[in-house]
């Protein structure tokens, strides 16, 4: 398997190939123990929630189309039926990422190991478990950040005309950065780098974020790939984080950036490595 990092010239290309990488990672086998556990809990999870959908669907749409509207049912019944379906996919998309929090972290730890050869700090069980209430905390400031936001782009869709052209393409556009923002916060709050400064991170090099954002958001919304897309979404990222982050933000608190050359070229760092037979070597 080729190195990781001979990366694109431009940053659309970037995010398109550590979306990429991030599926031959999935398959390595010193990955797999860490992957498999996320799988089966969106597995249960989504099996749990499409029952409920199906089971409960009748009600909701009656309950949301008012009998005075009725005649307007062949209209009105469609949409519903989506925008049900759009609660559904955010439903799964964030009960998924609070349970698999801890192992999402996990695999990061992981493949981040893998590609420089490092080890971090290594955690007991009893040191994970306590670290949980943290890990679930961050959740909650990644939600508070997007829950306003998106409740202005909701309140926009019932202008006329622009609800109906440019706020669907502003959500699908926010949605992307959303998903580059929760799967990029794993390898970096590994390193307890704050959620503000992860932010402004990923806002140095946005084109590539929103690209990966972007391809991880068009595989959540295809039942049953979506089962594996968060892993390889989180080794993805981790890629991306040791690549595009790690040496601008180790060991430093505040201005790492001012003097960085972001074009739009992707950086070349001082980790270089190759893949061989599965394994991670330093030339």
């Amino acid at each position: 398997m080729s190195s990781p990092f001979t990366s694109p010239e431009s940053q659309a290309g970037a995010g398109f190939h550590y979306f990429i990488y991030g599926w031959r990672l999935l398959l390595q086998r010193q990955l797999m123990p860490f992957v498999v556990l996320p799988i089966i809990i969106n597995t249960i999870l989504m099996i749990g929630l499409i029952w409920l959908f199906f089971a409960n669907i009748g009600g909701l749409l009656d309950a949301m189309l008012p009998s005075w509207l009725e005649w307007l049912s062949f209209i009105l019944i469609p949409l519903i039926f989506l925008m049900i379906l759009v609660l559904f996919y955010f439903a799964f998309t964030t009960l998924a990422n609070f349970i698999a929090a801890p192992f999402n972290a996990l695999l990061a730890e992981k493949v981040e190991q893998q590609l420089t050869g490092e080890k971090l700090t290594e955690m007991s069980m009893a040191e994970l478990l306590k670290d949980v209430p943290r890990m679930l905390k961050r959740e909650w400031q990644k939600m508070w950040y997007s829950i306003p936001r998106l409740l202005a782009l909701f309140l926009l869709g019932f202008v006329p005309v622009l609800g109906q052209t440019v706020v669907p393409v502003l959500t699908f556009m926010f949605g992307a950065w959303l998903l580059a923002i929760q799967y990029c916060d794993y390898p970096f709050d590994n390193h307890k780098i704050s959620f503000a400064r992860m932010r402004n991170a990923l806002g140095q090099r946005r084109i590539m974020n929103f690209t990966f954002g972007s391809l991880v958001s068009l595989f959540m919304m295809v039942p049953f790939l979506n089962l594996v897309a968060m892993p390889v979404a989180v080794c993805g990222a981790s890629a991306m984080w040791v690549k595009e982050y790690r040496n601008f933000l180790l060991g430093k608190t505040s201005g790492e950036f001012d003097n960085a050359d972001f074009s739009d070229k992707p950086q070349s760092t001082a980790v270089s490595t190759e893949t061989r037979n599965g394994n991670i070597t330093k030339p």
